[in-house]
């Protein structure tokens, strides 16, 4: 049987013009983090199944990709549950690996730790328009800051990294898990349902208001509680005004300073933003993922037509680990996204140095080889780009190439 060429589903190959810019915007990662001081690490791509099904990752806990046991651990013919046959997984995001490494490096590490982290992910996932099985994230997070200066920070922070790459005109979405919860106390939701409630919030920019009101309905709410979210929601403003109107309406439903730090928090992100974008603040705005205690952000972009990124607070997730809580605040790019927008614009790396090609004539002798090699050498160490490349019977045709590739200067070499 013939092996297979194409990669597996939900996986893709890199060519080298996408990796030129992917390792552009790895480069510009390290350096924009580091200036706010965050601080490179790395975890295993590979997780206790346990840490990975611990409740906290929403739906993507239905999506790991699970690793058997091996060797003698492996007993196929006894097994009758998957907890006989699986004890570990691939990890579906970077915040449940950053929680266990920080609760296990804990003596070792600064407080407050900012945490800059990159690595492949992966979610059994239907794979589509900027989806694969295998992507990159990028993630930043601030470990032992109770205040909201941690989400300034991470929003500044990665605002700056998106100007940084050109990107113009996109918002800030911005919400808080407690605000969605004093809601849903308002509205006469059951304290047991809030998060059925709200995923279906959650579904507003895409089913609008009429479709979350169906749905709540059918969910077996009552007509009054329905209705008074209804009120809510087409009555509350995206600005400050809205936070304000919040506070008023909710009353003793929302816990003090809820709505005063999202206040501080858009207000002084508007003031030292460096990038162009809006900052709105969005009250239908969930988060999947249930390890959330505090204020959620999501990156929206236009060209995209939907989220290119988001975070937020997590003051409970280390505590699973360490019995004790410890407040966090994360915010993570699309980073596979960002690449595939950059890519559909015609995205141009800025060239850092010189390209030089040296077209070398085939009957070209040793000596006049390592001369070329020589040649080549001294002007890397000048920090000049070299491409050496034998010299093709269609000459014009590799000349066109490596100028499409950005060499502007090409030497040729011949044999006297």
């Amino acid at each position: 049987m013939a092996l297979k060429k194409k990669p597996t589903t939900g996986m893709k190959d890199i060519l080298p013009k996408e990796m030129e810019i992917r390792d552009y915007v790895i480069r510009q990662i390290k350096e924009t983090y580091k200036t706010y001081g965050f601080q490179s690490i790395e975890t295993p791509c590979v997780e206790h199944i346990e840490n990975l099904n611990s409740k906290q990752g929403g739906e993507n806990e239905k999506l790991i990709f699970k690793i058997l046991k091996r060797g003698q651990k492996l007993k196929l013919e006894t097994a009758e549950t998957e907890a006989d046959l699986v004890d570990s997984g691939l990890r579906y995001d970077l915040t449940v690996p950053l929680s266990r490494y920080y609760a296990n490096n804990v003596n070792e590490l600064p407080s407050p730790f900012k945490a800059l982290q990159m690595g492949n992910v992966w979610r059994a996932d239907r794979p589509q328009r900027g989806r694969f099985r295998q992507f990159m994230q990028c993630d930043i997070d601030i470990l032992g800051e109770p205040t909201y200066l941690a989400e300034i920070e991470l929003i500044l922070a990665t605002t700056t990294l998106l100007g940084k790459l050109d990107f113009k005109n996109f918002t800030i979405r911005i919400n808080n898990r407690k605000m969605l919860k004093g809601m849903a106390k308002y509205c006469g939701f059951p304290e047991e349902s809030y998060d059925d409630v709200f995923i279906i919030l959650d579904k507003m920019d895409k089913i609008g208001m009429e479709g979350v009101e169906a749905e709540l309905s059918e969910a077996g709410y009552s007509a009054e509680t329905v209705d008074r979210c209804r009120t809510l929601f087409e009555t509350v403003t995206n600005d400050i005004a809205g936070i304000h109107y919040m506070k008023e309406t909710l009353g003793d439903s929302l816990e003090n300073g809820v709505a005063e730090d999202l206040e501080v928090i858009i207000s002084t992100v508007e003031k030292l933003k460096e990038a162009d974008f809006r900052i709105s603040f969005d009250p239908t705005l969930v988060r999947g993922m249930s390890y959330y205690t505090g204020p959620i952000f999501e990156i929206a972009m236009d060209e995209f037509g939907g989220s290119v990124g988001g975070g937020g607070r997590y003051d409970e997730m280390i505590g699973k680990f360490t019995g004790n809580d410890t407040c966090a605040c994360g915010f993570s790019i699309g980073f596979e996204r960002i690449v595939m927008l950059l890519l559909e614009r015609d995205y141009k790396v800025p060239e850092a140095a010189e390209k030089k090609a040296y077209l070398v004539d085939k009957k070209a002798s040793p000596a006049l080889m390592a001369e070329v090699i020589e040649k080549a050498k001294t002007e890397r160490e000048q920090g000049i780009q070299v491409n050496i490349s034998m010299m093709k019977k269609n000459k014009k045709f590799q000349k066109e190439q490596l100028t499409a590739e950005g060499y502007s200067d090409i030497t040729e070499f011949f044999q006297n």
